[in-house]
């Protein structure tokens, strides 16, 4: 079954046919409206569930518009109004749900639960993030550089600040893309050592740079997320927010990569703190085609899960 869990489990021809898929897709639907469908309706008379434990805007409005352009229904669910993992299994709920729906996506915290979930689960499971991964936007990013500035393959990539579930899920596709991942933050906020060792075993340079004006040198494209936790309380965020300081992306730290280097952001974003306004809304910005490619990276994701 093709469940879509994490980029080190998806065969790295399936994940270049997803963005081949997906390019197809959107470049059909310029002009048209967003509410009208899909010229082909895979999902016609397909039910998909949409499972949030996190709270969300993009991924909950791009699965629910997607699956609707492809024909489909969605059923939506959130923590207080499922049982799963309180008053009822884990596994009952997928062995549920699986008679009732076709596809079943799920934002969450913990990675056992959605691991658990795909292993009871006879209808495909898609990772719409956990607190280790973010598979879906990573897939997006990539489309988006490559729609600005050609094949991925042998450029660099630097990540400037702590590392957050989106990098993990960033240094797994430097295995499976192919490209030279650096990390730039303070010590103790590196990137998941599983993830970075699978990107070695796939033959992808690796680095670990403290200064980030040396990390940005020669770098295509630079990325980075939010710094703080909602569960950290004042004292901690206040500390974590001194040790990041060197590492917000502002106009002088991009001036070090190379003059075409794109800036990505998974977004939200806390403009002045990870990264400035300035570089937020300037012409090297991909964040918001970004936003808009999740949209048609997860439609193609959802009919190579279900393999239409």
């Amino acid at each position: 079954m093709n469940h879509f869990l994490e980029l080190s489990l998806t065969p790295a021809d399936d994940l270049r046919d997803i963005l081949g898929r997906a390019a197809k897709m959107k470049a059909a639907r310029n002009g048209r409206p967003k509410g009208m469908p899909d010229d082909e309706l895979p999902l016609s008379g397909r039910i998909v569930a949409l499972m949030f434990e996190k709270p969300s805007t993009r991924t909950r409005v791009s699965f629910d518009v997607g699956t609707r352009q492809l024909g489909g229904q969605t059923l939506l669910l959130s923590g207080p109004e499922i049982h799963m993992g309180r008053n009822e299994s884990v596994a009952d709920t997928a062995r549920v749900l699986s008679r009732y729906v076709d596809l079943v996506m799920i934002r969450t915290f913990d990675s056992g639960l959605l691991a658990e979930l795909a292993d009871h689960s006879d209808v495909p499971v898609i990772n719409g993030l956990t607190d280790s991964s973010h598979p879906c936007q990573i897939m997006a990013d990539v489309m988006t550089f490559e729609e600005r500035r050609g094949s991925i393959k042998g450029k660099k990539v630097v990540w400037s600040g702590a590392a957050t579930n989106v990098c993990s899920s960033l240094v797994q596709a430097a295995g499976q893309f192919g490209f030279e991942f650096t990390y730039a933050g303070p010590e103790g906020m590196e990137p998941d050592p599983s993830s970075c060792e699978f990107a070695r075993s796939k033959g992808a340079v690796t680095v670990i740079e403290r200064d980030p004006v040396k990390a940005v040198q020669g770098a295509d494209l630079v990325m980075t997320d939010t710094w703080l936790s909602m569960h950290e309380n004042d004292s901690e965020r206040a500390k974590r927010r001194n040790m990041l300081e060197p590492y917000r992306v502002d106009a002088e730290l991009m001036s070090r990569a190379k003059p075409d280097a794109l800036f990505m952001h998974c977004l939200p974003a806390h403009r002045e703190e990870e990264v400035t306004s300035e570089v937020m809304d300037g012409s090297n910005s991909a964040v918001f085609d970004e936003a808009e490619n999740r949209l048609h990276v997860q439609k193609s994701i959802m009919r190579w899960c279900l393999e239409l």
